[in-house]
């Protein structure tokens, strides 16, 4: 089915959301519990197959276990206007960070994303998943064995954490990423994974034993905080124990918490 064509504004800086205006008639898809508000008119629905294209309960039921290897929740909630005006809602990311727009035409109709990424997108927008094309990439790529796909000609919105850069690489232009910063990319490019050269390198480099190879030719957007090393960051700071603080200031950091009154 065709997407249908929606308006939107981004809000917020690093804790995004997005408020896309509806005509009537108009709607879009969206991951289960992202939204924010919707105004009066705005007309809710839950359901396993969005647009329409799983025909039987069987395929129904398949597409939503096909959402659910990719990070995303069993049903999709679908949000139409049922107004005779223009009607908003509005979305938010699960983390901080950007919400990207991808303008799917701009991107050759289709989107290979990371997983649990998609936030919302325009009715009409296809949701699969994708495997990674090298069993090595899927042990060690930092993305797994299964990725997401978008397909359509309308707009969809995905969620990174950090900032984002983008990227455009040329015919056999390569790229080496760390693993866990891919946030999307074209499906021409070549998706691999590396070893860290030299031993040294490896052990203290701080950079893991491998990283991602990246070969055009296409587009590449990149996260700069992976949730997963923020959430690292924290799990390790909270072994230091209640009513404790790990100060930046390293030897003298506990003189700092006593001089502060924390102990």
């Amino acid at each position: 089915m065709p997407t249908d064509v929606i308006d939107y504004r981004l809000i917020g800086d690093d804790l995004q959301g997005v408020i896309i205006t509806l005509d009537p008639g108009e709607g879009v898809m969206a991951e289960a519990g992202a939204m924010m508000f919707m105004e009066a008119g705005i007309e809710m629905a839950t359901t396993l197959d969005p647009n329409g294209e799983g025909g039987t309960l069987f395929g129904k039921l398949l597409g939503a276990g096909k959402r659910v290897l990719a990070g995303e929740s069993f049903f999709i909630t679908m949000f139409a206007n049922g107004a005779n005006q223009r009607r908003d809602v509005a979305f938010s990311a699960p983390v901080p960070g950007k919400i990207m727009v991808l303008d799917l035409r701009q991107w050759g109709g289709e989107v290979i994303a990371q997983k649990d990424s998609f936030l919302c997108a325009a009715r009409g927008t296809n949701i699969d998943i994708a495997f990674t094309r090298r069993i090595g990439a899927g042990f060690f790529g930092g993305e797994g064995f299964i990725l997401q796909r978008l397909r359509g000609d309308g707009l969809a919105f995905v969620h990174a954490s950090g900032a984002l850069v983008d990227k455009t690489l040329a015919a056999g232009e390569q790229l080496r990423v760390d693993t866990g910063c891919l946030v999307a990319m074209q499906n021409s490019v070549d998706y691999d994974i590396r070893t860290v050269p030299g031993i040294r390198n490896a052990l203290f480099g701080g950079e893991g034993l491998f990283f991602m190879n990246l070969t055009g030719p296409g587009r590449v957007v990149l996260q700069t905080l992976p949730f997963s090393r923020m959430a690292d960051r924290i799990i390790a700071a909270s072994r230091i124990g209640t009513g404790s603080r790990r100060e930046e200031g390293g030897v003298l950091g506990g003189l700092g918490g006593l001089i502060g009154g924390d102990r």
